[in-house]
């Protein structure tokens, strides 16, 4: 399970931070000592270097974070090497590169949770984002954008995903765990191209693209905000479903929030 932060984040920050190291914990005692490996990744080989998890400018973080860590995971530690068995957790940016590494590489991955990630790799606006991060190179960003590589694939099969975004309110319990419909996906959607750091419309608008195209995927609201407590409770919530998806032994599959004919609320966006 790859773990990725936040732009100007470090890899330890999930477990600082997001408390990762304890809710994995948790969960390992809770399934006889069986758990996913995570692996925290680095992104920008620096604090202030914000890759966007993709190959430009600032690096080839992208091509790092498959063709090297996934190899050096199995090689090193014998974790195993089966798509079914991997999958990414993002938050911030990282959720960002959580769906966006998925669905151009399904060969390596079959799961991510997207924790209030962006609509596409987000160095500004969409102008902005190109020749900071592309140099200018408009095909370049295109192949790195999640709305075109998702379009252009078409189909996808075992590809599975989990879009956590905040609401107000006071935090809820874990077991209570809301679902946003297909109705609130469409209200949303509409200002995710023209606003990409609007989180509850580039979930709702990526879910809404992906389940057209093969992908299982919810849009999870919760309250909280955009910071590392929302991100720790996102993760406590969704790893049971993930460790489910990627195999984790003692782990039973689980359905997404709201499959099932499970009662849906609205959520539109208002950030």
């Amino acid at each position: 399970m790859m773990m990725i932060g936040g732009q100007f984040n470090t890899p330890a920050d999930w477990a600082r931070a997001g408390n990762a190291i304890q809710t994995v914990d948790e969960f390992a005692t809770a399934h006889d000592g069986n758990a996913p490996v995570l692996v925290f990744v680095d992104s920008g080989g620096a604090f202030n270097n914000d890759t966007e998890c993709v190959n430009g400018r600032r690096g080839n973080a992208a091509d790092h974070l498959t063709k090297d860590v996934v190899p050096y995971m199995v090689s090193k530690f014998g974790v195993s090497s089966q798509q079914r068995n991997w999958g990414i957790v993002g938050w911030s940016m990282g959720g960002t590169c959580a769906v966006d590494l998925t669905v151009m590489h399904p060969d390596l991955f079959s799961a991510f949770v997207d924790v209030a990630g962006d609509f596409y790799p987000n160095a500004g606006n969409k102008a902005e984002t190109i020749a900071r991060l592309f140099g200018g190179n408009a095909d370049a960003w295109a192949a790195f954008d999640p709305t075109t590589v998702i379009t252009r694939h078409g189909p996808y099969t075992g590809v599975s995903g989990w879009f956590a975004i905040s609401v107000p309110g006071q935090p809820a319990g874990r077991r209570d765990t809301p679902i946003v419909d297909t109705a609130a996906m469409r209200v949303a959607g509409r200002d995710a191209a023209a606003n990409p750091g609007n989180q509850t419309a580039a979930a709702n608008a990526l879910c809404a693209l992906g389940r057209t195209n093969g992908i299982d995927c919810a849009v999870v609201p919760q309250p909280g905000k955009h910071d590392w407590p929302f991100a720790d409770q996102a993760f406590v919530r969704a790893l049971p479903w993930l460790a489910g998806q990627l195999d984790t032994p003692q782990a039973p599959r689980i359905s997404l929030p709201g499959a099932g004919g499970a009662a849906a609320q609205v959520v539109t966006a208002g950030r």
